[in-house]
């Protein structure tokens, strides 16, 4: 699975607080809640953000609480992958049931700027910088991994494998 998009860059701890803030929980309209990704981050982020464009961030992004609306929100603002030094635990799990493709590069994550054009490639790790023409290996996906993000999530995966049984 190839993704390009241009990136957007934040620092560490970004918790899930910034990532979407707490006052929007009360819905799961994945619209609203992109509406306000990164809100508490950078207010006008919704707003520029691009379907395709890629988040890069310092350590422990989405850490704090436990919410799935964070890469519910996230995913919904267009953004096709996170690229991190590393993740929380729960949002690292979150990311994955929810779809959303994520990497940990500690390289990557300290080199690339806002605005730089970037590819990554979720079967072999590899992230290229177009922009400064570098390129960082991250670790591959596993297989079981790219089916849960090639079909959408876990309860889409499941649901694909459950109608597979009924035939």
């Amino acid at each position: 699975m190839q993704i390009r998009g241009k990136a957007w860059k934040f620092g560490d701890d970004v918790d899930t607080d910034a990532i979407i803030p707490a006052r929007y929980l009360n819905t799961s309209d994945t619209k609203v809640l992109a509406a306000h990704c990164m809100e508490d981050a950078d207010p006008e982020f919704s707003g520029k953000v691009r379907a395709g464009d890629i988040i890069v961030a310092g350590k422990n992004f989405g850490c704090g609480s436990s919410r799935e609306h964070a890469p519910i929100a996230i995913k919904g603002a267009g953004v096709s992958c996170v690229i991190a030094h590393s993740f929380a635990r729960i949002f690292y799990r979150n990311a994955f049931n929810m779809g959303l493709p994520i990497l940990e590069c500690p390289e990557a994550a300290s080199a690339i700027a806002t605005g730089d054009e970037v590819e990554v490639n979720l079967e072999d790790g590899r992230i290229v910088n177009h922009t400064r023409k570098q390129t960082y290996r991250a670790q591959a996906v596993p297989p079981f991994m790219q089916k849960l993000l090639q079909a959408g999530g876990l309860m889409a995966y499941v649901r694909e494998q459950m109608l597979q049984e009924e035939d």
